[in-house]
């Protein structure tokens, strides 16, 4: 069995005439991290592989979730193929993944996390907000043959806000 809990980045700010990649987080974004990170101690699985995409917000996004969840900062793997909005790459950047990891948690964007979630999970999401939460399990035993996966957790910053 394989468990792939995907995150899209955090808010970012387009205050500064910066490239794409390093966009860092917005006062929300940062807020939001910590808020979702804080309440998903118990669905994370003891040991993992953490991924995240090398673009600033999404470092930025991952080494919250790290100091939250008491992970090394070095356990972190920044990634620069996880710098896609594309589903098919991600997809191949997941399908790829060393068979002796059960368990991957993925930091990265979107369109690609929502078009993967959709395809490979059995819950319909219209989008993945910033530092949404998705959490699929799958029922083969090699990553290049996911295919069918059961979508196991779903959590957004708008389900934890009372405004």
């Amino acid at each position: 069995m394989k468990n792939l809990i995907l995150i899209r980045h955090a808010k970012s700010s387009w205050d500064a005439p910066i490239d794409d990649k390093q966009r860092f987080l917005s006062n929300r974004g940062v807020k939001d991290a910590h808020l979702i990170s804080q309440h998903i101690q118990s669905l994370i699985p003891k040991t993992n592989l953490i991924w995240s995409s090398d673009a600033k917000r999404a470092a930025e996004t991952a080494t919250i979730f790290a100091q939250n969840l008491n992970w090394p900062l070095e356990s972190i793997i920044f990634k620069d193929e996880l710098y896609t909005f594309d589903c098919a790459k991600l997809e191949n950047v997941i399908k790829a993944c060393a068979d002796d990891y059960e368990n991957v948690i993925l930091f990265g964007h979107n369109e690609a996390i929502t078009e993967f979630v959709n395809k490979f999970g059995d819950v319909f999401i219209n989008n993945v907000p910033t530092t949404g939460f998705v959490s699929i399990s799958f029922p083969e035993d090699s990553w290049s043959k996911i295919k069918n996966g059961k979508t196991k957790k779903i959590l957004f910053p708008s389900q934890l806000k009372n405004d």
